[in-house]
């Protein structure tokens, strides 16, 4: 059974850290893409960032770009999000996303959460100011 596991998740104030990690089981992701997805109460799940299955490509929504890291380490079947300078509207649950087949794809696709085969059951991330 393939399962994706979030971790990392608290409050924290305004203009903290946080670094969220995604452990996948089950099967190996190493050979394919990985994303970050948020959702705030009453809002529609959203596009954080993307990374290809080497870690040479990456995505991020223009909300994050500047503020946010995606990584991954594929020996350890992870990746992660390091959350910089947060501010209050970066409050949601977090949730990582896989598709263990595609190892690199268009910013388009990254972007679209239909694209994913597997998803962990989130983090919440609060963020007081």
């Amino acid at each position: 059974q393939v399962q994706l596991v979030e971790s990392g998740g608290g409050l924290v104030q305004a203009g903290g850290s946080l670094r969220l990690s995604c452990a996948a089981s089950g099967r190996a992701f190493s050979t394919g893409v990985m994303a970050w997805f948020r959702q705030a109460p009453g809002k529609e799940r959203e596009f954080v960032a993307h990374i290809n299955w080497s870690g040479t490509n990456t995505y991020y929504a223009d909300s994050v770009k500047g503020r946010f890291t995606i990584s991954r380490e594929n020996v350890k079947n992870t990746v992660y999000l390091q959350m910089n300078s947060l501010k209050p509207d970066d409050t949601a649950a977090y949730y990582c996303a896989a598709d263990s087949y595609r190892m690199n794809i268009a910013a388009a696709q990254a972007m679209d959460p239909n694209t994913y085969d597997y998803w962990g059951q989130g983090t919440q991330v609060t963020v007081s100011s």
